[in-house]
């Protein structure tokens, strides 16, 4: 990567929050616990949609890598703001800033499309239902989960090409906890102003592109329930609610880091802490407490387990 950049800062430094050292301590604690809770609960779905042949179906297949998904994107970004918070020369190399950067766009635009993959899920679902299994066919799934991989490392190499070969000479200070394109720009020495504007309208697009197809998608469901129920919408919005309520999750800070247009990094930083350590914390709770399915597969995993455990 050196090879590829000849810029005179080789590191940045990371602001972080900033706060008494009590208010640091508890947000260790409090990151440290949404941590735990995203790979612990975000892992036992993945476990629990492999070890449960009920569970072999499109929706718990998707879900299964929609969880992994969620467990790298928080791991790219958590761990180093739970040890940053009480370090006091908060200190990333280059080559580790860019490479931090490139994961969490990369994972961050897989799990757009793998919303948009789970919401077409949805609609084939209850839309199609006598031809759910057809067009929602294990190569079909296998497709799905491979373009959303595909668009996620084309994003982020595509931003990356773009900011690679600037030169870096002067301040090396980040106002966040976390590497980001468009803040690595704004410390470039040259006038990067339509790099900025290339790399946040990028951002922009895939994030606006993916929630307008995710609302077409709704808007087809919704209507067809409504066709077939005379008015009645609660079947749609209680098979959607759970997805609902993840999508709003995660577009939300998304398009106010990247399409809000008075952007300030005071915001931003909290609007990444909902993205990175709240939202893939509670994805497992949203989806246990919304899905029948997985209760059920829940407790006869507790019976397997007790009746091996005394026999």
């Amino acid at each position: 990567m050196d090879g590829l950049n000849s810029s005179v800062v080789s590191e940045f430094v990371l602001l972080g929050l900033s706060g008494s050292w009590e208010t640091k301590v508890i947000l260790m604690i409090t990151f440290s616990l949404l941590y735990l809770g995203t790979i612990l609960g975000n892992l036992f779905i993945v476990f629990l949609v492999i070890a449960d042949s009920h569970l072999h179906s499109p929706m718990y297949f998707l879900l299964a890598n929609l969880s992994f998904n969620d467990v790298v994107l928080s791991s790219t970004t958590v761990p180093r703001m739970i040890t940053d918070l009480l370090t006091e020369h908060k200190v990333i190399s280059f080559q580790s800033c860019m490479t931090q950067t490139c994961f969490i766009h990369a994972f961050g635009g897989t799990e757009m499309v793998l919303l948009i993959a789970m919401a077409f899920d949805r609609y084939a679902a209850i839309c199609k239902p006598l031809h759910y299994l057809t067009i929602m066919s294990p190569k079909t799934c296998v497709l799905l989960i491979v373009i959303s991989w595909v668009t996620g490392v084309i994003h982020a190499m595509t931003q990356f090409s773009f900011v690679i070969n600037l030169p870096f000479c002067g301040p090396n200070k980040i106002d966040s906890f976390c590497c980001d394109f468009t803040r690595i720009i704004q410390l470039a020495c040259s006038d990067a102003a339509t790099f900025e504007f290339v790399v946040t309208a990028n951002s922009g697009i895939l994030t606006i592109g993916t929630f307008f197809l995710l609302l077409l998608s709704y808007a087809f469901i919704f209507v067809t329930v409504w066709k077939r129920s005379s008015g009645d919408l609660s079947k749609a919005l209680g098979t959607l609610s759970a997805h609902i309520t993840v999508v709003v999750l995660f577009f939300t800070p998304c398009i106010f880091i990247y399409m809000w247009p008075f952007p300030t990094s005071s915001v931003d930083k909290y609007m990444f802490i909902v993205d990175f350590a709240i939202t893939p914390a509670l994805n497992p709770v949203i989806y246990t407490f919304r899905k029948k399915d997985i209760k059920i597969a829940m407790q006869r995993l507790n019976k397997k387990f007790h009746y091996d455990r005394f026999c």
